[in-house]
């Protein structure tokens, strides 16, 4: 088997742990077993218990595996890059003290991993999905970004042995494609890979499919989303922001949307990719009692399909 399918605590609308509205993350642990999931990502800094003991009994009692860390920050300022190597060296220490999640043979780097995302932000997440209006970093920020993520991804590799992979995302300072080839041109496989998600794709106006095959030498991790077209074009033509899209369902379960997941499926296989695969569906985490029903739609959807 090419691929194994995990979930991510954005699909119950986690994606800041300050966030009253969050529900409890054993609701996030034991839907995501319920569901048939093995493999989970940690999700934002802070949620899931950092405390190993508890966050390891609380896995191996659901008979789930963590793939991958999360670093979803301002990438950008120089003086929040402290706090950034803080967050880098605490969830580092904790993924790679968990049990080894299930490797996929011929997979490229061993999971878990570090996905490192620029956050979304209240200057570009207006333009989410907009690259002809979006503003755009001065190459003095751009370079300073640059810098701290090689800086992170030598941490990951060489202090914990972990991967770190670079996510392009709606509402950040990497979403588009010019931003994207920018930043494999300035950052060499060899300090630190690429997360391709088909649904950020889409919102910034590439190609899933042409992306996965085109970037196929630095892919080492894939998410899976997609997106309800019709709440997709309101969004896009009322230019709201890219949370505020989410809240209003722009994302849906897997094989719901506008997305084309057999035509991805050849893809993979085109491209020989093997490895994990984790499902994305950002929501409200008030509206996160549909998530178990839709995580399982996505679920059944892709293993009809023979993923």
């Amino acid at each position: 088997m090419s691929f194994k399918i995990a979930s991510a605590p954005c699909c119950w609308g986690i994606e800041d742990a300050t966030n009253p509205h969050n529900p409890p993350w054993q609701k996030v642990l034991d839907e995501a077993s319920k569901a048939g999931y093995k493999g989970l990502e940690l999700g934002p800094f802070g949620y899931l218990p950092q405390d190993i003991g508890i966050l390891q009994d609380a896995l191996s009692q659901r008979d789930l595996q963590i793939v991958a860390g999360t670093l979803y920050d301002d990438l950008v300022s120089p003086e929040n890059f402290e706090k950034l190597v803080s967050k880098t060296h605490i969830t580092c220490e904790l993924i790679s003290k968990l049990p080894k999640a299930s490797q996929v043979v011929g997979q490229r780097y061993p999971t878990p991993y570090l996905v490192i995302i620029d956050q979304v932000n209240k200057v570009r997440s207006p333009f989410a999905g907009h690259p002809d209006k979006a503003p755009r970093l001065s190459t003095n920020e751009w370079n300073q970004m640059m810098k701290h993520i090689r800086e992170i991804a030598k941490i990951t590799s060489e202090q914990y042995g972990i991967r770190s992979v670079v996510h392009p995302h709606a509402g950040g300072y990497i979403e588009y494609a010019d931003e994207t080839i920018q930043f494999l041109n300035d950052i060499p496989s060899d300090i630190a890979g690429l997360c391709l998600d088909t649904g950020h794709l889409y919102y910034a106006c590439m190609d899933p499919v042409e992306w996965l095959k085109k970037y196929a030498d630095r892919l080492d991790y894939v998410h899976f989303k997609d997106i309800n077209q019709s709440v997709y074009e309101d969004v896009i033509k009322r230019q709201i922001g890219f949370f505020e899209a989410c809240a209003e369902k722009v994302m849906c379960p897997i094989g719901k949307g506008i997305i084309d997941y057999e035509s991805i499926y050849k893809a993979l296989n085109e491209i020989g990719y093997k490895g994990w695969i984790t499902i994305e569906q950002e929501r409200d985490p008030r509206d996160a009692d549909g998530s178990l029903a839709d995580i399982s739609e996505s679920r059944k959807f892709l293993s009809n399909l023979g993923y």
